[in-house]
């Protein structure tokens, strides 16, 4: 056998022995009455690999070695936990149960909400992590001008987080590999930069820097009211709306926050920013804009998702941001609308203890840093290899499709 034969076998053993050491997990998560694919269900596999679903309800998973399971969470289902067998695992049609709360379970008038908000805070140090982390996650930004995607932006990523005794000061998120595709026309270019990007799951941590979205101000500007509980992981979950009582010198934040009925532990928020003051809202979500450049803010929302594992310790799992805005030049009739969505989920953690290092060089962000500053456009048909990431919608796929072919077109 020749030197060159025997590099072939070699390769080709390898390719075989790699692909049966890693296992994926595909499938659709619907209503079991409806019918209707669930979005951003949570969906973890034996072992740790983590990922959510899509707008369309389809996840993929890929794992070391098969798992023996799926558990799939989200508010207001009964958790599900999803057998698996070899032979059996891709395209799976999964539904889920909602999970309704008996009435001599809602207990309301249990307490003050501002005092559960406040009681919260307090436990923070006894839910979260003591030890320092480092978790890898996957990152996803998109930018549309009316309905047509203009940019695509995608990074596997470290999040490093100190123990809940800090603030997130010493926290950093680092790209370790990431590409982003641009429209080339010239109208879609505005140069806008505006807050979130990869350190966004930094900054919107309820329990990690509850100044930023929970802090004393905030609390007092604003109405508090308990509504009806919900199940979420199978655990009834005190629901908090805030509801600003004016309009203010800063925006305000208005929403739910869910905090555990046991464990005082923060496990959900869904919050939207109060743009009746477009101006204060725009100094909020811009950074920078170009001079002349006519920035109406008409939305943001942020939702923040948490996990509790079987230890009992609570960690965020999943982030999602939205913006909607108008943007004109001044000589032009019609503003242009634009939204933009940017989402990452923890798809495994990797090192804890005392001796985990913070990521440090020019792949690491700082907390006014957008994705698009560092990574740049490139095209790999083998760019997400073994990486979790979550599934693109169709859409999506055949919008990053088009931009590629602009980005070549000379």
């Amino acid at each position: 056998m020749t030197t060159t034969r025997v590099f072939m076998t070699v390769a080709m053993l390898a390719a075989l022995l790699t692909g049966r050491a890693q296992s994926v997990v595909s499938g659709l998560v619907s209503d079991r009455q409806t019918g209707k694919p669930l979005s951003h269900v949570s969906v973890t596999a034996e072992g740790g690999a983590h990922t959510v679903t899509n707008d369309e309800g389809r996840f993929v998973l890929k794992t070391p070695s098969l798992p023996e399971y799926l558990q799939l969470s989200h508010i207001g289902y009964k958790t599900r936990r999803q057998q698996l067998k070899e032979g059996q695992m891709e395209n799976l049609r999964i539904t889920m149960l909602g999970s309704m709360v008996e009435l001599d379970e809602v207990v309301i008038s249990l307490g003050d909400p501002l005092s559960i908000v406040h009681a919260a805070m307090r436990r923070i140090e006894e839910n979260y992590p003591d030890r320092p982390e480092l978790m890898r996650c996957f990152y996803r930004e998109t930018a549309r001008r009316g309905s047509r995607f203009i940019s695509v932006a995608e990074a596997v990523a470290d999040m490093y987080k100190s123990d809940y005794s800090r603030g997130p000061e010493r926290d950093a998120v680092a790209i370790l590999k990431g590409r982003r595709l641009m429209s080339m026309k010239a109208k879609d270019t505005l140069g806008v930069k505006i807050q979130g990007g990869p350190v966004m799951p930094l900054m919107v941590d309820v329990a990690k820097n509850p100044d930023y979205l929970l802090n004393e101000d905030v609390l007092n500007s604003c109405e508090l009211h308990m509504e009806v509980p919900v199940k979420i992981d199978d655990r009834l979950q005190y629901v908090v709306f805030l509801q600003p009582k004016s309009v203010t010198l800063f925006p305000l934040m208005y929403g739910k926050v869910f905090i555990d009925q046991e464990t005082l532990a923060f496990t959900r928020a869904e919050l939207q920013l109060d743009v009746r003051d477009w101006r204060a809202a725009s100094d909020y979500m811009l950074v920078h804009k170009p001079l002349g450049l006519r920035f109406r803010p008409k939305e943001l929302t942020v939702t923040v998702v948490y996990e509790t594992d079987m230890q009992g310790v609570t960690r965020m799992s999943y982030v999602r941001n939205e913006m909607r805005f108008n943007c004109d030049w001044k000589r032009r009739l019609f503003a242009a609308p634009f939204t933009t969505v940017s989402e990452m989920v923890v798809t495994d953690r990797q090192q804890q203890g005392d001796d985990v290092r913070r990521p440090r060089g020019r792949d690491s962000f700082g907390i006014r840093e957008r994705f698009y500053d560092k990574v740049e456009y490139f095209d790999d048909p083998d760019f997400w290899a073994d990486y979790n990431i979550i599934e693109p919608t169709e859409s999506l796929e055949h919008a990053i499709g088009k931009l590629k072919k602009s980005v070549k077109t000379p």
